[in-house]
């Protein structure tokens, strides 16, 4: 691939301003890919990002370090790295991995106990929620619930009190696909789409409740059973090309 050619030499960062030069270029990065820009398969230089990015090596190097452990790029041989791809087996496992790991969050915070604020947290999400779908699912409203939904799971992470379980489900949910909202754009446009939203929401309440009574198996069970709708909207991206055309990074996937 060729990058595009610079008007000069990179800019040159002071270390204070390095990291969120790397967070910009990873940001940057992970756009251009999973909008399909960088194909999979596509090989991807320092030199090539610091050309197109206008950033120096240094962040660039951090950049191409954190999307490979994220999942979307993998090194190879002669030197860079290349952008995966990735089976239909790979996504199912990553949801997989992040209910499973949701379900241990929920399993902790019911057993440990979880600090009023928290819960009073939760249950704002599920408030915020509840509004949302109390309206038309419009476009707006789909990417409102993106970010309502994305709070609660975010919240149900710090729930458990064990910051190597949350460094965990941060690094699971940062995995192509395995994001709690990864698939709700694919939902819009099937025709069961409230209602399956109304069911995730139920399941919200459901474990809120179930850590308020102190119920850690049944927090579990319900987190992990809350992933398979992920697991459903995959199979519906599958087998509809309209679907698929709204999964960020569905590019990436070999069918």
């Amino acid at each position: 691939m060729r990058g595009l050619s610079s008007s000069g030499p990179a800019p040159i960062e002071s270390p204070a301003s390095g990291g969120s030069q790397a967070l910009k270029a990873q940001l940057q990065l992970r756009e251009l890919i999973l909008e399909g820009e960088l194909a999979a398969g596509a090989r991807i230089s320092e030199l090539w990002v610091v050309e197109r990015l206008g950033v120096s090596r240094t962040p660039v190097r951090a950049a191409l370090l954190r999307l490979q452990e994220e999942g979307l790029l993998e090194p190879i041989p002669s030197g860079g790295f290349a952008v995966r791809s990735f089976s239909e087996s790979d996504v199912w496992d990553a949801i997989e991995v992040r209910g499973t790991l949701e379900g241990l969050a929920a399993r902790l915070s019911a057993e440990r106990g979880v600090h009023p604020r928290t819960l009073r947290e939760l249950h704002a999400c599920a408030d915020d929620i509840d509004g949302i779908l109390r309206q038309d699912l419009t476009e707006e409203r789909f990417s409102e619930y993106v970010v309502a939904n994305e709070a609660f799971h975010r919240a149900l992470a710090g729930a458990c009190q064990s910051p190597l379980v949350e460094r965990q489900l941060e690094k699971a949910m940062s995995s192509p696909f395995a994001s709690p909202s990864g698939f709700v754009m694919v939902q819009a446009v099937t025709p069961d789409a409230h209602a399956t939203l109304v069911v995730a929401q139920s399941q919200h309440r459901a474990v809120i409740d179930a850590i308020e009574r102190r119920e850690g198996t049944r927090a579990e069970a319900i987190m992990r059973e809350h992933a398979r709708i992920a697991h459903r909207n995959l199979q519906s991206a599958l087998d509809s090309q309209k679907a698929m055309n709204r999964l960020q990074g569905g590019v990436l996937i070999r069918r």
